[in-house]
């Protein structure tokens, strides 16, 4: 059957693609921005028809209407990675988390370890050839087209055109639904001091012909303030957001330099702001890629002088590092920082970074911590960690002792918590 026959007998409304889920299956989201919007909707319009369905995803930035409150019987939540739409189920027990590398949510798919009933993406409207885009979230987005039973998409065109491994072929999608909705954004975070000053240590780290790995947030935004004075610079990331934008157009990122995808920015999905989303549409210098080869530690050690900026909640004064829960409740989750700081100790000139404000609630609680609060969980182990980084300074761990740990992650505190972290220490 020609393609766009195949194509245009699979369009339906959202109503008639949703009535594939049944009671008890495993339905599986698009990531991020990347979400599918009309559909994980509809399918909660059908709540009263179904019970135990799973909903599987890792960041999610939709409205998450399966996770309120009275959805328990339809509906429960499994995140990958907690977000803010999430959060609440989860450490209410409406939810459930399941830590994991980011690189590895691919092999959960593949493997029949999570069997994918239904998967739920979103993608570009096919080319004249039949291939569609996955956009803004290839990550472990594309591997679900390949696992799933039932495959849904929400057909967009307001989905950016991305190249690299980003596309699927309408033969792999059982059914079309066309949508024109915006596509989920995510506004610029406000610097504020502290950031600057943590942007700023961290931008001396950065090395010109350096390739880098960047997170989400003020503080990854802060550090690129600062870089405009470097050269060559590269990007091999899990993600990017608009300022890395500013610093391509400024000449300063090219990615001349790297040794792994010369000349090409990587990165397995984006957020950000309209901006984002249109200059990478269709630009050959941006290539997307899986999540299972963009995060592999592997792959990333392959890129000479990577330079991996990542966050934290806590690091206690040996150098463990807590970045997805408080205490014993689940706040994000793992991601792919200890893909990057494993790669990053790999590769040549290599430097993994932790970053955080020295300080939570207004001053009132230190983030550098004599110990972990009770049953918080380690992200990143005392024996992986490298630079540690606060508005006060850098604190280099490596090939320390527990001693010179202490001492090293202490004079980046704040100033009225040192004393007692001293204490802490003896």
């Amino acid at each position: 059957m020609d393609w766009q026959d195949y194509y245009h007998q699979r369009t339906v409304t959202a109503e008639e693609a949703v009535k594939a889920i049944k009671s008890g299956d495993r339905v599986v989201l698009g990531h991020a921005c990347g979400e599918p919007q009309a559909l994980p909707i509809t399918m909660v319009e059908r709540a009263s028809e179904l019970e135990n369905v799973e909903v599987v995803h890792m960041v999610a930035m939709g409205r998450a209407l399966y996770c309120a409150p009275g959805m328990e019987r339809h509906f429960r939540h499994n995140a990958l990675f907690v977000g803010g739409s999430s959060r609440e189920a989860v450490n209410q027990g409406r939810g459930d988390y399941t830590p994991c590398f980011f690189s590895e949510i691919p092999r959960l798919f593949k493997q029949g370890i999570l069997p994918v009933d239904v998967a739920m993406i979103q993608v570009t409207p096919p080319d004249k050839f039949g291939f569609c885009s996955l956009g803004v979230s290839v990550d472990y987005t594309k591997s679900l087209v390949d696992c799933a039973g039932t495959v849904l998409a929400e057909v967009n065109p307001n989905m950016p055109r991305t190249l690299g491994d980003s596309f699927v072929h309408v033969s792999q999608i059982d059914y079309f639904i066309d949508t024109d909705l915006p596509i989920i954004e995510l506004p610029r975070p406000r610097i504020g001091p502290v950031e600057e000053a943590i942007g700023k240590s961290i931008a001396s780290l950065v090395d010109d012909g350096s390739t880098l790995q960047l997170g989400i947030g003020a503080i990854p935004d802060a550090v690129l303030l600062f870089l405009k004075e470097k050269k060559d610079l590269g990007i091999h990331s899990e993600m990017f957001s608009d300022g890395v934008v500013e610093l391509i157009e400024a000449g300063v990122v090219n990615c001349r330099e790297k040794t792994l995808h010369p000349g090409k920015a990587v990165v397995a999905f984006l957020m950000g702001t309209r901006k984002l989303y249109d200059f990478v549409d269709q630009n050959p210098m941006v290539e997307m890629y899986p999540v299972d080869y963009v995060n592999d530690p592997f792959v990333i050690s392959q890129n000479d002088r990577i330079v991996a900026i990542n966050s934290a909640l806590q690091v206690d004064l040996m150098g463990q590092v807590c970045a997805d829960t408080i205490g014993p409740k689940q706040f994000s989750g793992v991601g792919g920082q200890v893909d990057f700081v494993r790669g990053a100790s790999r590769s040549r000139g290599g430097k993994s970074i932790i970053a955080l404000p020295s300080t939570a609630s207004g001053g009132k609680i230190s983030r550098i911590v004599s110990q972990l609060d009770a049953g918080a969980a380690v992200t990143t182990s005392r024996n992986d960690v490298h630079f540690v980084v606060t508005e006060y300074g850098i604190a280099d761990l490596r090939g320390r002792t527990l001693r010179e740990r202490a001492d090293a992650l202490i004079s980046i505190a704040h100033p009225d918590f040192r004393g007692e972290l001293g204490k802490g220490a003896r």
